[in-house]
């Protein structure tokens, strides 16, 4: 219940209509089938605004409801990477760093050291930097690289690009495939005798 003499009207579409009785305030919205609800109690005099109360109360929840959503909606994935890690599995855990980044959610990376491997922390520093380097385009460092132990953690959190490619590279390659399906009029072609073998992994000089 609004007990001030005089209160500062809004109405329903957002229009100034100035300094007026409260008794006065209240019969406008009333003549209008609406509500007059209390904006800025803390203003001199009060702000009021005329409107549909349950319907407001309604949005508000409505809006609470999305940002609780929202919020519930932010997953953490871990990665979990060697200081000497190889060529190969570095590409394929950068792979898993971008798909979760694609999806939204956050991914802590963890450098574990062994045995001496604890007296060169900044191997486990560097192969960090270098991985957020990467995916810069993406993801981008929340939580600098932290040693805790006998790890050292990075958190990176997904840039707005992120997902925007992806969902346009799905696209084109479905198309790829179509059109493929559609030329295919043959069997595959055999692979060559003369293939040469896969080089040994490297290893990532961190």
């Amino acid at each position: 219940m609004i007990r001030v003499p005089r209160v500062r009207l809004i109405d329903s579409d957002g229009a100034q209509l100035g300094i007026k009785p409260t008794d006065e305030a209240r019969e406008y919205a009333y003549g209008k089938n609406l509500d007059l609800v209390e904006v800025a109690a803390q203003a001199d005099p009060p702000v009021v605004k005329v409107m549909d109360y349950g319907k407001y109360k309604y949005e508000e929840e409505q809006k609470r409801k999305q940002a609780r959503k929202h919020q519930s909606q932010i997953q953490v994935k871990e990665i979990k990477l060697r200081p000497k890690i190889g060529v190969h599995d570095y590409n394929t855990k950068k792979g898993h760093v971008e798909r979760f980044l694609n999806q939204r959610a956050k991914v802590k990376v963890t450098i574990m050291f062994r045995g001496r491997e604890t007296t060169h922390p900044e191997r486990g520093r560097d192969l960090l930097l270098r991985l957020a380097e990467d995916v810069k385009e993406i993801g981008l460092i929340e939580s600098q690289p932290l040693l805790d132990g006998r790890n050292m953690v990075m958190l990176l959190g997904p840039t707005k690009n992120a997902g925007v490619k992806r969902d346009a590279e799905d696209e084109d390659a479905q198309r790829g495939e179509e059109e493929v399906q559609g030329d295919r009029l043959g069997p595959d072609p055999a692979p060559a005798d003369d293939a040469e073998p896969q080089p040994g992994e490297e290893v990532v000089e961190a």
